[in-house]
């Protein structure tokens, strides 16, 4: 018999010897654990509107360029994760923060999801709840203590001088007063910032 190349995944599973109780048990689903409202939720969320258009082709994770880097990050198992309802495995997960926002997938999408702007949403709704990946975290407290990402020095405010730019302030305590009445402070204590 002639090898066209292409192997069903299940033949392939069972030809590694892996059984098929073993493979149920990692795709299970608690129904639960589910939060049937959490759909709505993101589609209420700005940029969330475009959710329940997604049909699940694929050509999001197709053209991916994360999703090439990384198998972790999946937009496709994402939004069958948001519409499942898995709330508390999506909102506390990391995939969540990887988005780099290009866009492929925005102009690829054949229902106009805006997968990008899902994912701002979903990323909206974590902070919210009180999720925070460590590195935004981590920035947060370096805006709080500095008022910018990279911390400005007397060798940067000399570079300027000599181009014609005016001197910036090596720190900046407003930005850090604008954080507190934001709210957001609160989001960089498990970093150890203020």
């Amino acid at each position: 018999m002639f090898d066209t190349g292409f192997h069903h995944p299940v033949f392939s599973i069972q030809n590694r010897g892996l059984e098929m109780r073993e493979l149920e048990s990692k795709a299970r689903i608690v129904v639960s654990e589910l939060d049937p409202k959490f759909k709505d939720e993101v589609a209420n969320t700005p940029g969330g509107e475009n959710i329940k258009r997604c049909f699940l082709c694929g050509t999001c994770s197709a053209g991916c360029p994360v999703h090439e880097l990384s198998d972790k990050y999946n937009p496709r198992r994402i939004i069958r994760m948001i519409l499942l309802g898995m709330r508390d495995k999506v909102l506390s997960s990391d995939f969540v923060w990887l988005c780099s926002t290009c866009y492929t997938c925005r102009e690829r999408c054949p229902q106009d999801v805006r997968l990008s702007d899902i994912m701002t949403a979903v990323r909206n709704i974590a902070v919210k709840d009180g999720y925070i990946h460590p590195s935004y975290s981590r920035q947060l407290s370096l805006i709080n203590t500095q008022g910018k990402l990279y911390e400005i020095d007397e060798f940067d405010n000399r570079r300027r001088e000599r181009i014609g730019l005016p001197p910036l302030p090596l720190k900046n305590e407003d930005s850090g007063k604008i954080l507190n009445a934001c709210g957001i402070s609160g989001l960089m204590a498990s970093e150890g910032g203020s």
